[in-house]
């Protein structure tokens, strides 16, 4: 017979997935509930450049098959919306007015594009990339060797361009101050990575901020960005890559303890006894760096998802990132991301 005790994790990602195989491995009868504001089940992200390979099926992207829920005892709730959270009652608030009572919760709810506020109002002329359903957008709209112009050019979007180049077309990455984010590079190194962004075949544009964005005419490139120096480039999709912004909208009125994002405790934990944050989503206390800090990357990602799980189901272990986050020239003077490696 089932438990008593309800795991209920927020996000059908690495972290809340790979947290509710731990819980039920550690605690066979107990009850979870996984909510997914997406549709699809649970598939890698990080694989996504792959459309530009020519896979184009959604469920060759699966990290489970379909019956794995099932088998597992899952409940796996798609498309779902979680609008508030109530800790004094341990109640969900769903978007269609169903009410949901959790005994242990994990937020594992992820981040979203940062768009700087500038360019708040050309949001519908520019393409993002963070399911499935976008990045065949994004495919479908690149012309055959046609051009990807992307703003910023943080890491996920540099890893990105790798494939896009690969596979025959152009990437121009118009240069901003979170170029190469989350890494910090020195201004006095910035030369040397750029050189091997070149290196990569990636175009180089640095004017300055961008402007505005206009949609082109339909004989020639969809998109014009314009910048603030007077110049402009043409391409056939226009990209935001400036940073994450974690997921909490849905926290504001819960009292829980936020700076940028969740504030945890190296055990994951959240200022209240039964919540805990993994992820994009959270902010981990570091006594190292006296202060609270985000970790990123797959493995990063995956170990807060077992740690938490761990700890949901009786231990008290610390989250410790084994990742360097060390930003590499190689001696082909290519970049390599540690952030760019995952199982």
């Amino acid at each position: 017979m089932p438990s008593s005790t309800h795991h209920v994790v927020l996000g059908n990602g690495i972290a809340g997935n790979h947290a509710a195989d731990v819980i039920r491995k550690r605690d066979p009868n107990s009850r979870i509930t996984i909510i997914s504001a997406g549709a699809l089940l649970f598939y890698n992200r990080y694989d996504l450049p792959d459309v530009f390979r020519g896979r184009h099926q959604w469920v060759d992207y699966l990290v489970h098959p379909p019956e794995y829920y099932e088998s597992q005892n899952i409940t796996l709730r798609r498309k779902t919306r979680v609008v508030e959270l109530d800790p004094q009652t341990q109640t969900l608030s769903l978007a269609h007015r169903e009410t949901l009572h959790y005994d242990k919760l994990l937020i594992a709810t992820g981040g979203h594009a940062y768009i700087p506020a500038r360019l708040l109002d050309d949001v519908g002329l520019m393409h993002s990339f963070h399911n499935f359903r976008v990045a065949m957008q994004v495919q479908n709209a690149v012309r055959k060797n046609g051009t990807v112009i992307m703003l910023g050019g943080d890491v996920m979007g540099l890893d990105l361009a790798r494939t896009i180049i690969a596979t025959g077309h152009r990437v121009i990455v118009a240069l901003d101050n979170r170029t190469f984010w989350p890494h910090e590079i020195a201004q006095s190194e910035r030369a040397r990575y750029l050189q091997a962004l070149e290196s990569m075949g990636l175009d180089i544009w640095d004017h300055g901020k961008v402007d505005h964005i206009e949609a082109g005419n339909s004989k020639g490139p969809a998109r014009q960005v314009f910048f603030e120096d007077g110049s402009e480039i043409r391409g056939d999709v226009v990209m935001p890559f400036f940073g994450l912004v974690p997921t909490v909208d849905f926290l504001a009125t819960s009292g829980i303890d936020m700076e940028r994002g969740i504030l945890v405790s190296p055990q994951l934990q959240t200022a209240r006894d039964n919540i805990w944050a993994a992820g994009d989503v959270c902010q981990i206390w570091s006594a190292t760096s006296n202060a609270y800090r985000f970790y990123y990357g797959y493995r990063n990602v995956k170990m807060m998802g077992e740690v938490a799980a761990y700890n949901m189901t009786g231990e008290q272990s610390a989250f410790e990132s084994t990742v360097d986050e060390a930003l590499e020239v190689t001696s082909k003077g290519l970049l390599h991301s540690p952030f760019w490696e995952y199982d």
